[in-house]
């Protein structure tokens, strides 16, 4: 790689580190070409990125963003996660590296705070903004639901009384 194609790389990782809300740091031993694959495909389908870059240039990348100093982390053969969303890309990183062990998660940050291991797992627990919102439209719209159901209530209750009269009457 020349001078050029690595200013070019740089430029590129300080675009999508600025635009994206997380950022999670893996060692990637062991894994063969299929299972580095198998990751890109499941983080590219939700929404997510996965770049392996040398160590220096995203040390370089990091420098020049606004997200918190994480380049103690850049030690070895690592990959980079990262996404809009600050829980797709820890998700979908954990869940693989349960799956395969061979994926070490180290940490990583999301803006201006660094993040532990356990802090990309515990954004990983959270439920994504799509889930999110699907609670709240749910929220929002039970109480209509209940208001609908009360409101027919009653007029359910005098066609009933009305019904058991006139069958009184009828059996009379």
């Amino acid at each position: 790689m020349d001078r050029t194609e690595k200013a070019e790389l740089v430029k590129s990782l300080v675009s999508d580190f600025n635009s994206s809300e997380v950022i999670v740091v893996a060692h990637y031993t062991g894994l063969n070409v299929s299972e580095m694959e198998n990751l890109r495909v499941q983080m590219k389908q939700a929404g997510g990125q996965v770049k392996v870059a040398k160590n220096r240039l995203a040390k370089l990348a990091l420098k020049e963003t606004q997200n918190a100093d994480i380049s103690e982390l850049f030690k070895g053969p690592t990959l980079v996660a990262y996404s809009n969303d600050p829980v797709t890309a820890p998700k979908i990183a954990v869940n693989f590296a349960k799956e395969n062990e061979k994926l070490v998660i180290l940490g990583g940050a999301m803006g201006e705070t660094g993040l532990d291991a356990d802090g990309i797992k515990s954004l990983a627990s959270m439920p994504t903004l799509d889930e999110l919102r699907a609670t709240i439209a749910g929220l929002l719209t039970r109480p209509s639901a209940n208001i609908a159901a009360i409101l027919q209530a009653p007029g359910g209750q005098v066609a009933r009384v009305i019904s058991a009269y006139s069958d009184k009457g009828e059996a009379a």
